[in-house]
Order: C-alpha cells, then structure tokens, then sequence
C-alpha cells in the first residue's frame, strides 16, 4: 500500500474585491452612450416640470408616470432621432399621445366598472393653491373634448405656433384652428354661464 504524501496546496493570492458599483449610476462604456446620457439629463433637467404640468392641464390622472414612460420612450429611441434639438418636440409629442392613451383607457375602464365613481374630486392641497377664477378655469377646461383641451393648452400654456400644435398633437394646422377656435368659444360659454 502506498502512502500519501502531504503536500501542501498553495493557492494563488485572492484579489481585494472590487468597490460596490453605485446602482444610481449608469456603467457605460460606449462613448454614444455617455452622450445620450449627458444629454438626456439636460433634457430632463430642462423640461421635467414643463412637461409634468403639461400632463397635469391635460389632465392626466397620474402626471409623473405618464412623463416618466415619455421620458423612457425617447430613451429607448435617441438614436433614431434625426437632430437632438428635436428631442423637447418628441417630449411634448410623447406626453401629449401617453395622456390621450391614459384618459381612453380610464374611460373603458369605467365603463366596466360595476360602480363608477360619482366625480373625480381634486385634492385639498391643489384646490387650496388655487383662486376662485383658476379653479372655475380649471373645471371649464376638464370639461371640454380632449383634442379642444389639448390645443388650448399647448397655444396658451405653452405658446406654440400652429405648426408646432399640429405635429404634437398628429393632426393638420387646419384641424388645430377648429380645435383652438371651438374651445375658446366653449370656455368662453362656460365661464359666462359660471359668474
């Protein structure tokens, strides 16, 4: 029988671990990529608060996810954007449409509902921020058709031309001038039937 020898196991030295990523931020190593990621800070430094009141007068239910899958969708498509100055249109674009979508599907979805709510009640930290003449606005403009309140919204609110309208909200200058012109006239019948 043959005796084992004891021999002695080295093992090759064990490196420090590595420092814990910060999960905050992004590990990129393309040079593509840390330009959409600058520039997609800009962006959202920029217009977040634009972009979340424009959701809110559009009357989203739940403004800050709608900006946030805007926000992701230009993400995911920045390298098919012809110019990055065309970025804030895409923004406004993508918000406009994920508002239309949001309102659309509460609508089914109270249809379905075997008690729907009686009325949508604002909460008492955005009633008490408002004057009397603002919440009487506010209330006229909930009411008129999504494509009227949209067009108000985006010329007065925002100040955009026709043109600008048009292509954020995906109709014809023509179309925007109906909208705008029936809005004004059914805000300006609401707020004389109200006072």
């Amino acid at each position: 029988m043959r005796r084992r020898q004891n021999i002695p196991l080295t093992l090759p030295p064990v490196p420090p671990p590595a420092p814990p990523a910060d999960p905050l931020v992004p590990t990129v190593s393309d040079p593509a990529d840390v330009e959409r990621e600058a520039a997609l800070a800009r962006l959202f430094e920029l217009h977040y608060a634009s972009m979340l009141r424009l959701a809110v007068l559009l009357g989203a239910d739940d403004p800050e996810n709608v900006v946030a899958e805007a926000y992701y969708q230009i993400y995911r498509k920045w390298r098919r954007l012809r110019e990055t100055g065309a970025a804030e249109a895409y923004l406004r674009s993508t918000v406009c449409n994920l508002t239309r979508m949001r309102i659309r599907h509460l609508q089914v979805a109270r249809r379905h509902v075997e008690n729907p709510p009686e009325e949508v009640i604002a909460s008492a930290e955005s009633t008490a921020l408002l004057h009397d003449d603002q919440r009487v606005l506010i209330d006229a403009l909930q009411q008129l058709p999504a494509r009227q309140r949209e067009a108000l919204v985006l010329r007065h609110w925002l100040g955009l031309k026709e043109s600008e309208i048009a292509a954020a909200m995906g109709i014809s200058c023509g179309s925007v001038k109906t909208h705008t012109s029936r809005g004004i006239a059914a805000l300006s019948k609401a707020m004389e039937a109200r006072r």
